[in-house]
């Protein structure tokens, strides 16, 4: 009868789901308090977190950029290197292959489209056994910083740079007078480039360039340079004036360009022995530590209405002079 029932109060034991009777005492539980409510930051799928994630993930990304493009910057001293240089584009790149600029890699986007430029890389590295990297769309993004690549990247390998000690070996294991250029303030990469040309030339030893605010070896100098850059010498000074100091103690003359020189580069006969001549930038000409550190000023007698010229020209004409007064001795 309704009511006088002795069934207990229980659901079948088949039932999924499951007994009804007690809780084990879960109830205290679920009534236990989960602590505070974690930051927006900290909430799974919460917009604020979302966008913390993407600020970590651009810092990130942007410093793994920043190595990538990093030219050869090296630190001063024997052997001193930086870190590799990138050449981003179609155009850049077949340059620097012609030019015999070294590279240690040729990255080509997947599905490129290819056209003369792109059979004409494919063409010189597989001639110079660069080895061909093919890579995805956004890893060449990433790696050039979202530069217009056009698809193609050539990887150059950081330049290794003398000591100035070395050029002045370099001079001994041939017999010679050391015959140096060294750089003050020269910032435009195709200058250095033009000047290790004119040097390798006319007989020089070497080309010595100081660590800060000054051009490097990069694809730019190298291309310059014609090939010159794989036959001579470029140091780099941590400071150019105790550089020359050290090769006035070597017994090597140190001759500054200027303007206003006391003596015309013809009349100079220091160049036709054991010299180091300084040349500086086109618009600031040299520093004051610099000119006053030099043995002797000179100057290219200019009768046009030019004022100046860059500094890969003014070289080459004293290395010129220098070339001619040796050979006449």
């Amino acid at each position: 009868m309704a009511g006088n029932s002795q069934r207990r109060n229980r659901r079948n034991p088949g039932s999924k789901k499951g007994a009804s009777v007690g809780t084990g005492g879960h109830s205290r539980k679920a009534l236990q308090g989960k602590g505070p409510t974690p930051p927006a930051e900290a909430r799974k799928g919460h917009p604020k977190q979302r966008a913390a994630n993407a600020a970590i993930k651009r810092e990130r990304d942007a410093k793994a950029r920043a190595g990538m493009r990093r030219a050869g910057a090296g630190r001063g001293g024997r052997g001193g290197a930086g870190a590799a240089e990138l050449v981003v584009g179609r155009n850049p790149v077949v340059e620097a292959l012609r030019g015999g600029v070294p590279a240690t890699a040729l990255y080509v986007m997947q599905f490129i489209d290819t056209d003369d430029r792109v059979r004409e890389a494919f063409q010189e590295a597989n001639d110079r056994g660069i080895p061909l990297m093919e890579a995805p769309r956004p890893q060449l993004d990433q790696m050039t910083g979202g530069l217009n690549h056009q698809g193609l990247v050539l990887q150059v390998p950081p330049y290794e740079y003398a000591h100035p000690d070395d050029l002045l070996d370099t001079a001994a294991d041939a017999g010679e007078d050391p015959l140096i250029v060294a750089l003050d303030g020269v910032t435009d990469p195709r200058n250095l480039g033009a000047v290790v040309r004119s040097a390798a030339a006319f007989g020089g030893h070497g080309v010595v360039v100081p660590e800060r605010r000054a051009a490097g070896m990069t694809a730019g100098a190298w291309k310059t340079s014609a090939g010159a850059a794989a036959r001579l010498q470029v140091a780099r000074a941590t400071n150019l004036t105790r550089a020359l100091e050290a090769y006035q103690k070597a017994g090597v003359t140190v001759v500054g360009l200027a303007a206003d020189g006391g003596a015309e580069v013809a009349d100079l006969d220091a160049l036709s022995g054991p010299v180091v001549v300084v040349v500086g930038s086109e618009g600031k000409g040299l520093s004051r530590l610099v000119s006053e550190t030099c043995d002797l000023t000179v100057r290219i007698p200019m009768p046009g209405a030019t004022e100046s010229l860059n500094a890969g020209v003014a070289a080459g004409i004293v290395l010129y002079e220098a070339a001619r007064l040796r050979a006449a001795r």
